[in-house]
């Protein structure tokens, strides 16, 4: 969706994930076990996870499922709940109506990037984490080894960006990022680091959308391609 120049600013995170109120363990070498059933996988989070200025087919988890099919490990199309502009209570709130069963076989979740953008504290960021990371847990069964947490990019990059205090986006996404990972390896839960890919893109004009403030298809094969070894792992008995 093409934004006016005058919203600019207003939705700068919430598409990044930018788009506020109105835009709104290690791998090992045991083999996988074979299987004819075609796995479900729940992606949530927000602008990054739905792929804003992107193609469908973009999206990194949708990029993620082609790739495991090339070696044999055969998802349906990923469900996806997210939005552009949602914080973590955003997310939170989708999900009170959503049944936790039948069971994801895999769950990804990436949130927060908007937290940091609208100025939300790390405290109420730290609580609604906990609070999906524990909701993704049940989505998958209980099995935390489904879960996989992915860090929050850094859209201090963009061209969007400039002219705004890029160094403190920057500090400020580590330190949300610093939370999440903490929260994760404490649960047992699989972590992707993203962000240091996604930094990469201030020399590389490729990895950003036609937009200026999101990430482009590129970009999502990049953690597309992070998340199989991950998968991988993480269906393993």
């Amino acid at each position: 969706m093409k934004i006016p120049a005058i919203l600019k600013w207003s939705c700068l995170l919430g598409a990044l994930s930018f788009s506020m109120a109105h835009c709104r363990k290690n791998e090992t070498s045991a083999p996988l076990p074979q299987t004819d059933t075609t796995l479900r996988w729940l992606a949530l989070g927000d602008s990054y996870t739905i792929g804003e200025s992107v193609l469908p087919a973009e999206r990194y988890p949708v990029q993620a499922v082609k790739l495991l099919a090339e070696e044999n490990i055969r998802f349906a199309s990923p469900e996806i709940i997210a939005r552009t502009g949602w914080t973590t209570a955003d997310l939170w709130y989708a999900l009170q109506d959503k049944p936790t069963s039948p069971q994801y076989d895999l769950v990804t979740l990436l949130i927060g990037v908007n937290n940091q953008y609208q100025g939300r504290s790390q405290e109420e960021y730290t609580n609604g984490f906990s609070q999906l990371l524990s909701k993704a847990v049940q989505f998958a069964g209980n099995r935390p080894q489904r879960v996989i947490v992915l860090s929050i990019p850094d859209y201090a990059v963009t061209p969007f960006a400039r002219g705004a205090d890029t160094e403190r986006i920057s500090r400020e996404i580590d330190q949300f990022n610093a939370i999440n990972k903490k929260i994760t390896q404490q649960a047992g839960i699989a972590y992707v680091d993203v962000t240091t890919a996604s930094r990469t893109a201030a020399s590389d004009p490729s990895l950003i959308a036609s937009d200026s403030l999101h990430f482009s298809g590129k970009a999502y094969t990049q953690w597309a391609k992070m998340l199989v070894p991950v998968v991988k792992n993480a269906l393993r008995p």
